[in-house]
């Protein structure tokens, strides 16, 4: 399978956390890695670790004849022009997890995995860690790998390995991964995200539904697009999940009860009340982990026991403190409005924290849904008068304030969201919660949306109960 890149020079096209793990399985294949990248920083690094490198900007034009392969970061366009120059020479370009995928499957690091594939716009991290707490309680070796932090590559070649991988995927990482054939996959939903990238909704969509391939696919009811993916889907059985009553061959909610009747005639898996983080959208990624494990044969005690066991992480509608009636939450992993939507409808009164980079994702449909449970917002990021927009449209009693950051270092990124969890804090009063719920991406500002969370944290916890009070 992987013959043809022994004693050959393979080009790793980004020098990232996926760049770096597809090192050593080159080398133990035998084939010699050069690495490029647009960063003099990334590329000086991977020099310092004896690599042979070479710059993005002169491989545009370059010729790649001597390459075997181009495997190339997850984010990196199709139209990238190093890309483009690979694929008009004819040299295949793979993604990280494509070249994952056949190194399992060449047996390199042991027997082939089961693979079990989770996507959607939202809830995958958190539907990911249920996945492995299920396979944990049932003592199935396994490991939460890919697009959650941990590379593929460096899954497999852990010693002991793993026999089953919960592998999270984005619409990225898919379309970069056509060979891959998981035991099953899951589409959880597919909303506006990431449109820049690929174009449109349809190619979005289409990326996502390339986890619908295997042995069983499995896609969320309760979302209109995820569900028509069930007429696309070429897994050789389609199973779907509901927040309600289930049909014969679904997983659904029953008097306060998940309930399998995709893979046994009825059988109660957990307890809604078990489910962390609680709500609508906790309950359909613990569905979703459900028919992942269950079509793998996982007993329903030990779907209970792994979904009793896992707790939700951080910055993913995360409780940071109450004060004076007040809730603080942080979700600022929602980061596109359909994310948003979904932390905003679990709360009835809401002073909200959004703004950000929306990446051509629209806000329209979402704030009008939301309007009636919103008390007050305040907005942050490049994209902030998008929103402020949108509200004063469908929302225009609700106060909205808008909070700038300045070059100057005073009102930089974490003092700009210091500012924002004051104001909002003034906007609330008991039985609000405020809440961080961006709907945006969050580079504009913060190095990364674990970033704006913990300055979200910080500045709630530094609030007194004198700054507490809805203002007219």
């Amino acid at each position: 399978m992987l013959e043809f890149l022994r004693g050959r020079d393979v080009l790793v096209a980004g020098w990232g956390v996926s760049g770096r793990s597809l090192v050593e399985p080159l080398r133990d294949i035998g084939a010699h890695p050069v690495v490029t990248d647009a960063g003099a920083a990334a590329l000086a690094e991977a020099a310092g670790l004896g690599l042979e490198v070479a710059t993005s900007v002169e491989l545009e034009t370059a010729d790649l004849s001597r390459y075997a392969l181009v495997i190339t970061s997850p984010g990196w366009r199709p139209d990238s022009p190093v890309l483009v120059n690979a694929v008009t020479a004819g040299i295949p370009v793979w993604g990280d997890v494509e070249f994952a995928w056949w190194v399992d499957q060449a047996r390199l690091y042991g027997p082939v995995r089961k693979w079990l594939v989770i996507t959607g716009t939202n809830g995958k991290t958190t539907t990911t860690n249920m996945t492995h707490a299920i396979l944990r309680a049932a003592g199935i070796p396994s490991v939460a790998c890919g697009n959650i932090g941990l590379p593929i590559l460096d899954a497999l070649r852990r010693n002991p390995g793993p026999q089953v991988l919960a592998v999270e995927l984005s619409s990225f990482q898919l379309h970069w991964a056509p060979s891959v054939r998981p035991e099953a996959g899951v589409v959880l939903n597919v909303a506006e995200d990431h449109l820049d990238w690929h174009g449109g909704l349809d190619a979005y969509a289409a990326a996502k539904a390339r986890a619908l391939v295997g042995r069983v696919g499995v896609v969320g009811l309760d979302d209109p697009v995820a569900a028509s993916l069930a007429r696309r889907s070429k897994a050789r059985r389609t199973v779907g999940f509901r927040i309600g009553v289930p049909a014969d061959g679904e997983l659904g909610v029953v008097d306060g009860k998940l309930l399998d009747r995709a893979f046994t005639k009825a059988a109660i898996l957990a307890e809604v009340g078990d489910i962390s983080p609680p709500g609508p959208s906790g309950v359909a990624d613990a569905l979703a982990a459900a028919a992942l494990t269950r079509s793998i044969d996982v007993a329903p005690q030990f779907v209970r026991e792994g979904l009793v066991e896992h707790r939700v992480g951080p910055h993913r509608a995360a409780f940071v403190r109450e004060l004076a009636g007040v809730e603080f939450v942080d979700d600022s992993k929602a980061t596109n409005p359909h994310a948003a939507r979904s932390s905003i409808l679990a709360h009835p009164s809401v002073v909200w924290v959004a703004g950000g980079q929306l990446k051509g994702a629209a806000v329209e449909d979402l704030v009008e849904e939301v309007a009636e449970r919103l008390v007050g917002a305040v907005l942050i990021g490049v994209d902030a008068p998008i929103i402020a927009a949108a509200l004063a449209r469908h929302a225009p009693e609700v106060p909205v304030v808008e909070v700038q950051a300045r070059d100057d270092a005073t009102m930089k990124a974490d003092a700009v969201m210091a500012e924002a969890v004051r104001l909002a804090a003034g906007l609330a009063d008991s039985g609000d919660a405020v809440l961080l719920a961006p709907a945006a991406a969050s580079l504009d500002m913060f190095a990364d949306y674990t970033h704006r969370g913990r300055s979200f944290a910080e500045a709630v916890n530094a609030l007194q109960e004198s700054d507490i009070g809805r203002r007219a």
